[in-house]
Order: structure tokens, then sequence, then C-alpha cells
């Protein structure tokens, strides 16, 4: 299966506060998106990996999202090495996407920055010739380089350099980060509080999308970040 776009992801759930409203909307427009994340969230404070595992497949239903994929790396020890190089190259390769979305290029938690240096270099070498992978049926991958790079922000504030208007998808979006009732807001748990789990983390999601929303003159959007220049055909594809 060829995906548009392939968002990769530290954590389950990364993508669901980051950037579920632009995979939403387009799946909506009938293009194929996917996520792969890198590990299961094992060392979370709330919840554990079994139970984060089927909060994902619930909020991978939401979003109607073609697939889905663990990686099973290590929550908090992976490395930009090639041991974890090499199976994000093969899935690059296997899912062909024209576009990769990976975790904010720094952040709070420090898997997230590792993240994203290890997914956009692996975007790189995935399309080197010299780099050998073999698929699942061991059959030799072709080389494949997505279009583009693209970082989503998560929990700091970084300045995006676009956004995408997710005001018709913002609804469904807050019901996928609420299918993780183990790590957000949830008045009937029994767990430990953490900085996202409080009523008021959720609410600085809605607020935060409504901030970048009204920089472009819509309700709500979702912010990216680039390494390199953006082209765009003509002046009219902006707004």
């Amino acid at each position: 299966m060829k995906l548009a776009i392939l968002a990769f992801a530290a954590h389950p759930d990364d993508v669901e506060l980051s950037c579920s409203g632009t995979l939403i909307k387009h799946q909506e427009l009938g293009l194929k998106t996917g996520i792969i994340d890198l590990t299961a969230g094992e060392l979370g404070t709330r919840g554990n990996a079994l139970l984060r595992s089927a909060e994902a497949e619930k909020a991978s239903q939401l979003m109607k999202i073609s697939i889905r994929e663990n990686l099973g790396f290590a929550d908090g020890f992976f490395k930009n090495d090639q041991e974890h190089l090499m199976p994000i190259i093969q899935k690059i390769r296997k899912y062909r996407p024209e576009i990769v979305l990976a975790n904010a290029v720094e952040d709070r938690h420090p898997d997230h920055g590792r993240a994203a240096k290890l997914v956009a270099d692996a975007s790189f070498y995935a399309g080197l010739v010299k780099v050998n992978t073999l698929d699942e049926n061991n059959i030799a991958q072709l080389p494949w380089r997505p279009k583009s790079i693209f970082h989503y922000i998560q929990y700091n504030y970084i300045k995006p350099d676009f956004v995408i208007d997710i005001s018709s998808e913002m609804d469904t979006k807050i019901n996928v980060v609420l299918a993780y009732s183990s790590q957000f807001y949830n008045p009937n748990s029994k767990e430990p509080e953490t900085p996202i789990s409080s009523l008021a983390f959720l609410n600085s999601l809605k607020e935060r999308a409504s901030d970048l929303g009204r920089m472009v003159n819509v309700n709500f959007a979702e912010g990216f970040t680039t390494t390199r220049i953006t082209a765009v055909k003509n002046l009219m594809d902006l707004f």
C-alpha cells in the first residue's frame, strides 16, 4: 500500500495530540495516511503498554487512517544508530510516502527531539541505492525518499513555518485524544496526576489550535516546521 502521508511518533498519542487533525483532513480527501509508533510508551507514568496499544487502535479507528504499526523500540532508550535506522528505512520503502511527519525538533520530552532526527535521517538514507533492506518476504526493497519531511509541534511552543486549517476536524481530534483515557483528562481515573492529565492541558490543546487558527483567519489549525525551503507551484495555492 502506498501512502500519501506517513506520520512517525516516538510514543502512541504523539500524533494524536499534535497532527491528528491534519491526518483526518487528508484521509477524508481520499489520500491514504498512516502512523508508525517507535515505542509502546511503556515508561509513561499512567497506564501500560498493553492498554496504550488498545487506545491507539481506538484512536486509529476514529481517524480512519489506512495503517498503523509499532516498531517496538525501547521507550526512553532508543538511539540514532544503524539498529534503529534500518527498521524505519524499511517502513519508508514499504509505504513510499510522499510526505513524512515526525516529532518536534525539540521538546520537553527528550525522546521527541531524538525521534525527529532519527526519522529525518532515515528518510534520507531510504533514498540511497547502496543501503540494502529486505521486505517481509525477504525481497530486496527499492530506494524511496519522501518529497518532504515536516515536524509537528508538541508540548513546547515552536513558531510554525506553516499551518493546516483543521476547523472541520477539531471536534474529532479531541475525541481521538480522549481515546487515550489512561493518559489524558479522565475524572474517573485513579492514576497519578501528570502534566498532561489535567483538564487544563486538554483545554490548552484547543487554545493552541484556536490561536494558530486566528493567525490565518480560521477557527483551528495545526502547525508544522520544516528544515528546508518549501516550494509552492503558484501564489494562488496560498490563502
